[in-house]
């Protein structure tokens, strides 16, 4: 079953859990050096954990665009599958498409979509509608 981010009535589909926690995990690996949630703690501690209150949604939004400049200096083979697991690989090991050319454009969604652009039009949603963003 695949990991969505709901807004409203509104869901885009990420991915597969695994996937999803490789996003996060990637992100708190690159990112965070003081611990999971030290640096993005509404990405981190609030939307990865499965909700994101609308309040905070710009502050999250300001943590993805951060996260992804940060990525988007690494290579595809610097991919964090499991935080817990740092040896562990994706199924694909590092096959991936020739457009995938760093961390930041490596995620993208079951459907095609870049994972960043998802996450970021759902946290422009929630905070311009007033409805907290779900994780699930």
């Amino acid at each position: 079953m695949a990991v969505g981010v709901t807004v409203g009535s509104i869901t885009d589909e990420l991915g597969a859990p695994s996937f999803v926690h490789s996003f996060f995990s990637t992100v708190s690996a690159h990112c965070e050096p003081d611990g999971w949630g030290s640096r993005f703690p509404h990405l981190m501690k609030e939307l990865y954990q499965g909700r994101l209150k609308h309040r905070n949604a710009l502050l999250a939004l300001g943590e993805l665009r951060q996260a992804k400049a940060a990525l988007s200096s690494l290579p595809p083979s610097a991919v964090v599958w499991e935080i817990e697991n740092r040896q562990s690989k994706p199924p694909w090991g590092n096959n991936v498409a020739a457009e995938v050319t760093n961390l930041g454009n490596y995620f993208v969604s079951s459907a095609g979509r870049d994972v960043f652009s998802i996450l970021e039009e759902a946290l422009t949603a929630s905070a311009a509608e007033q409805h907290d963003a779900i994780l699930q």
